[in-house]
């Protein structure tokens, strides 16, 4: 990362100094997001992009036939990042960083082992052909909590993707294209919102989406998945300042309030979307 410009002390103590007197440097409150944009379908059925502050991620869904694992009746769905080095000095191109490992482990527990989609569903014909989905997690533009961004990306470009019908008769498995039968939606069966935690002064203090700078500045992270019916998908604390349970109980029920904001933003663009087809 030898491209990340790195923060004087003054800076450091600036902003820790601000959240111990209940200022964040944006003006926000600690448990306050930042503007959030979703637009759907620029790239066609599956294609998401949201802007959450200044950071900017791109999501495209896409979908092809693939052979499943011996004796499986499940499709799959994977997740591919790709950080430019448009989007930060920080991202080298060929050069994989902690960060873009991070999202994609977390994006993988999220939405594939909460058993968001229903892969059963993906099947065509059980131990021969599957759906592949396939998620590509474009970073644009990085100003701080990627995460939360891709996340709120690929669970809104999954919900507004739609795969080609099939029909299968015997051995023969036809593949209709989209003018001869309208495409068919995934089957999802929650949201799964990934809400990122900051934490300052040797964990005293603490932030929801965190920008660029409080991320360089935070003793440490935690990670809260959780769906609008309050269900915990999973979380997500490596090292840094030690949490409590009341705080953690706190964050959790902090998560919950805004995975809900977050999916009714999500509906209200699907709607936007669909209006628009009409």
């Amino acid at each position: 990362m030898s491209g990340e410009q790195f923060l004087s002390t003054s800076e450091r103590t600036f902003v820790v100094n601000a959240l111990r007197e209940g200022i964040r440097v944006d003006g926000r409150g600690a448990y306050e997001f930042r503007g959030l944009s979703i637009e759907l379908g620029g790239g066609g059925f599956g294609s998401a992009e949201v802007l959450l502050g200044k950071t900017r991620v791109l999501a495209n869904v896409s979908a092809e036939v693939v052979r499943p694992t011996a004796n499986s009746a499940e499709g799959f769905v994977l997740f591919n990042t790709s950080f430019s080095p448009m989007a930060s000095p920080a991202f080298e191109a060929g050069r994989l960083t902690e960060e873009e490992v991070l999202v994609s482990r977390m994006l993988e527990k999220a939405v594939r082992r909460s058993r968001a989609i229903d892969t059963e569903g993906l099947c065509i014909v059980a131990g021969e052909k599957v759906w592949s989905i396939r998620v590509d997690i474009h970073v644009l533009d990085h100003e701080g909590n990627i995460l939360d961004c891709a996340c709120i990306a690929a669970i809104s470009a999954l919900l507004h993707f739609r795969r080609p019908d099939v029909t299968v008769e015997g051995d023969q498995v036809t593949i209709h294209s989209m003018d001869e039968r309208n495409p068919i939606p995934l089957s999802i069966h929650h949201i799964p919102i990934c809400i990122s935690f900051g934490f300052f002064d040797k964990g005293e203090r603490v932030v929801v989406d965190p920008t660029h700078l409080e991320e360089q500045v935070q003793d440490g992270d935690f990670i809260v998945v959780v769906n609008t019916h309050r269900e915990l998908c999973t979380m997500s604390k490596a090292g840094g300042a030690g949490l409590d349970v009341a705080r953690i109980v706190q964050c959790t029920e902090v998560a919950a309030a805004k995975a809900a904001e977050v999916t009714e933003l999500i509906r209200g663009a699907l709607t936007k979307s669909n209006e628009i087809k009409k």
